[in-house]
C-alpha cells in the first residue's frame, strides 16, 4: 500500500459515528467522590452498551533503561486496594515494574465516547494470592501461563504448538498446578481521569487526585 493510500483511509475514517456510538451526557457536578465508584458505574453502562472486552486496557511501563512501552492486558479487577492485572515477572513487563514500579492504564470504550486513564505506583501481590488469582481463571488461562517464557525470544511457531499442547495437557491433569513466575499486581491510582466525549468537542474531562487524605476533584481544558 502506498504512503498516499493510507492518507486517503485515513481521511475518510469517522470518529465517533452516530451509527455505532451514543455520546451520553455527563454532569461532573453530579460524580461520586471517589473515582472508583464512577468507573464501576462507566463500566458496567459499557457492558450495557455492548463495548466489545471492555476489560482490555493499555498498560504503559518504563523499562530498565527509562524507555517507554506499552501494551493491551486484561483487568482483573478494581477494589480499594487499586486495579489489578496479572502477568510473569520475567516478562517485559515484569521486569519494567520491577525497575520502575509505577504505571498507566487506559481503557477506551468508542460506543460512548469514553475514556478513563490511571496512574500510580503498583505493587505485587503475595505469591499465595497471585496463584489463587491464576487458578480462579479458565483453563486456557492457566495454560497460557504454563506454557511461559513470554517475551523470550522464539526459534519456530512449531516449538510454540508443542510447549502449548503441552501446557493445555498439564493444565487439564492439573488445575491447581502453580506457576511461580505468575504474578498479581495492583496499580494504586495517584491520579484517574474520565473523560467523556462530546459532538461538539466540549470534552468533560474529570480528574480525581490522591491527596492521602482521600480524592480531590478537578476538570481539565479538552
Amino acid at each position: 500500500m502506498a504512503q498516499t493510500d493510507l492518507y486517503e483511509l485515513l481521511k475518510a475514517q469517522r470518529v465517533w459515528s452516530p451509527e455505532v456510538t451514543r455520546l451520553p451526557p455527563f454532569d461532573p457536578q453530579t460524580a461520586p467522590p471517589t473515582p472508583l465508584s464512577l468507573f464501576t458505574s462507566w463500566f458496567a453502562q459499557a457492558v450495557d452498551a455492548g463495548q466489545p472486552e471492555p476489560h482490555t486496557m493499555s498498560l504503559a511501563t518504563v523499562d530498565e533503561e527509562g524507555r517507554p512501552d506499552v501494551r493491551i492486558v486484561m483487568l482483573h479487577g478494581a477494589d480499594p486496594d487499586g486495579w489489578s492485572f496479572a502477568t510473569h515477572a520475567t516478562s517485559r513487563k515484569g521486569r519494567a515494574l520491577s525497575a520502575h514500579p509505577y504505571a498507566a492504564l487506559a481503557f477506551y470504550w468508542p460506543v460512548l465516547g469514553r475514556q478513563v486513564r490511571v496512574r500510580g505506583p503498583v505493587l505485587s501481590a503475595p505469591s499465595q494470592e497471585s496463584q489463587a488469582d491464576l487458578h480462579a481463571r479458565s483453563t486456557a488461562a492457566l495454560a497460557a501461563a504454563l506454557t511461559g517464557r513470554q517475551s523470550e525470544e522464539l526459534p519456530s511457531v512449531e516449538e510454540l504448538h508443542r510447549a502449548s499442547e503441552a501446557a493445555w495437557e498439564r493444565a487439564r491433569d492439573n488445575p491447581a498446578e502453580p506457576s511461580p513466575t505468575w504474578t498479581l499486581y495492583r496499580l494504586r491510582p495517584d491520579t484517574v481521569e474520565f473523560f467523556q466525549g462530546d459532538p461538539h468537542r466540549r470534552h468533560i474531562r474529570l480528574e480525581y487526585r490522591s491527596t492521602g487524605f482521600g480524592w480531590s476533584r478537578g476538570l481539565l481544558w479538552p
